[in-house]
């Protein structure tokens, strides 16, 4: 029998295989020849202390045991052209996961993404990037993939009660994956890597009788006695079927806006907003392994902050090591941030996210557009700082200690942010509370993290685009719209998922329930 082993061994040894061998053999008290083969089950970072360790769980085989290359398939599929139908609309992880999975239970979905596919996409990021052109139907939030395609590709989630992580990690890495990820405590794709894997699902869903429709944004959705009967497009294309899930993202504010007209119940929800932080990484490095250079066997630093300010928290979210700061408006007259990391996260700079988590109560001011206040209260901030930056894709920006000094910073170094800066005192971006929460918290932050507090760090305002600003209720059971029958609310944008995997979760979930109903 194979035996398993829990180990901390420093980050040269984790990297070579001899190495790791002649250590594993000291341990179990064998010649390194006897052993057969070493399977590593899971691998994460310990850097609590000045010596860095890397914790291992192995799976030693030694000779004349029984050990076989195992490679991850994908399920057997089955044609579904002639199955019954049913609508998908959105094709990010929690749409594209829900199709598979109706393919696989023989429903054939029907993909409506109002953007482009995986490829199409990359001219109108550039657009963003360069032009400062947003096409409100093709970005880094709408297009084949969703939001994730081109915005790192994280797959760290804490979702494990609510399905079945592994299965979306494997169903990955049969798509082309690295077969990393089912080892990392914090999985990560990339964004140079998740297009081709993206593109590769959606040739499945069609060889396999499903279809995929680009460009086609939905603007009706048609209901009979509260029940689902289909959709409209932009064109006035009709697509029926009476059971629909909606899976649309968190920043699909005209189907928001959609269902309300419509009087489909869906309620504000507290979301968390603030600025992203760019530092280099080198900083990070030296912040995190306590070193001066992290040397060629640890990958660049991530960093994780978690602190209460004035009743609130404020945290980082989304952090990318090696990574850059990108353009995320999806509408003109609005700017918005947020980051990526390639595969390789070799970029010499580190970004993250820092927000402080909001409450219904703050969306008082608002309170005439009912459950559409939040979804208010950001485009507000977002518009805002579109405004004050110059009315382009440039984003207001200033030095962290001048931010907690209440300083314009003189100047702003140009940063991984492509569209570019201009130097604004942040506090006129935000409303007061929320200036004074992320003053006081950066003063904290730089308690926690000796060096993280320099003006050599700048901030880009605002990273608002967190989570859904609505939650779109269904019975907990079923998944199925508390209101209309045939409607499946679904993922990030239904405010029931929080990055990729957890929407690839709900999104099979929800395939699961209907092919129930349908038994």
């Amino acid at each position: 029998m194979p035996r398993e082993l829990l180990l901390q061994v420093t980050p040269e040894i984790a990297a070579n295989e001899l190495l790791l061998k002649d250590y594993l053999s000291k341990q179990i008290k064998v010649s390194p020849k006897e052993i057969q083969h070493v399977s590593i089950l899971k691998r994460s970072i310990d850097a609590r202390q000045k010596a860095i360790k890397i914790n291992l769980k192995v799976l030693i085989y030694l000779q004349g045991e029984s050990f076989q290359e195992t490679k991850i398939e994908l399920p057997v599929y089955k044609d579904v052209s002639s199955a019954q139908e049913v609508i998908v609309v959105g094709a990010g992880p929690a749409g594209l996961f829900a199709a598979l999975q109706l393919i696989e239970l023989g429903l054939k979905p029907i993909v409506i993404e109002r953007g482009k596919d995986v490829r199409g996409r990359r001219r109108d990021l550039k657009a963003i990037n360069v032009e400062h052109i947003v096409n409100e139907d093709s970005n880094y939030c709408f297009g084949e993939g969703g939001a994730g395609t081109y915005s790192d590709g994280k797959l760290y989630t804490r979702s494990k009660k609510r399905g079945d992580v592994t299965r979306i990690l494997e169903l990955l890495v049969a798509f082309g994956a690295s077969e990393d990820i089912l080892v990392e405590a914090h999985p990560h794709i990339g964004t140079n890597k998740l297009p081709k894997i993206i593109e590769d699902i959606r040739k499945k869903i069609i060889e396999f009788g499903g279809q995929v429709l680009f460009d086609t944004r939905v603007t009706d959705i048609l209901v009979k006695n509260n029940e689902v009967e289909g959709i409209v497009t932009q064109n006035g294309d009709t697509i029926l079927a009476n059971k629909l899930i909606l899976a649309t993202g968190h920043s699909a504010r005209d189907i928001f806006e959609l269902l309300d007209k419509k009087k489909i119940f869906i309620e504000a929800k507290p979301f968390a907003l603030g600025v992203r932080a760019e530092h280099s990484q080198q900083l990070i490095d030296s912040i995190q392994y306590s070193c001066d250079y992290r040397g060629e066997h640890l990958p660049p630093a991530p960093y994780s902050i978690v602190k209460q300010v004035n009743g609130r928290g404020m945290y980082s979210f989304c952090m990318c090591p090696g990574g850059v700061i990108a353009p995320c408006a999806t509408s003109p007259g609005e700017v918005v941030t947020n980051g990526w990391s390639p595969s390789k996260r070799d970029q010499v700079t580190a970004n993250s996210g820092i927000v402080i988590e909001l409450k219904l109560e703050d969306f008082r001011p608002f309170a005439k557009f009912g459950a559409l206040a939040g979804m208010e209260f950001q485009k507000s901030i977002e518009q805002k700082a579109w405004h004050l930056a110059g009315e382009t894709q440039k984003v207001p920006a200033q030095r962290m200690v001048d931010f907690t000094q209440n300083k314009v910073s003189s100047d702003i170094p140009k940063t991984s942010y492509v569209p570019g800066t201009t130097s604004v005192e942040m506090g006129q971006v935000f409303p007061g509370f929320l200036s004074q929460i992320l003053r006081e918290g950066f003063k904290e932050f730089g308690k926690s993290m000796r060096g993280y507090l320099t003006n050599e760090a700048i901030l880009h305002a605002p990273e608002s685009r967190t989570s859904s600003p609505v939650r779109i209720p269904r019975d907990p059971i079923t998944y199925e719209h508390l209101q209309i029958k045939g409607l499946y609310p679904c993922g990030e944008g239904a405010g029931y998922a929080g990055g990729i995997i957890s929407a690839a979760i709900d999104g099979e979930k929800c395939a699961l329930m209907i092919a129930e109903t349908l038994r």
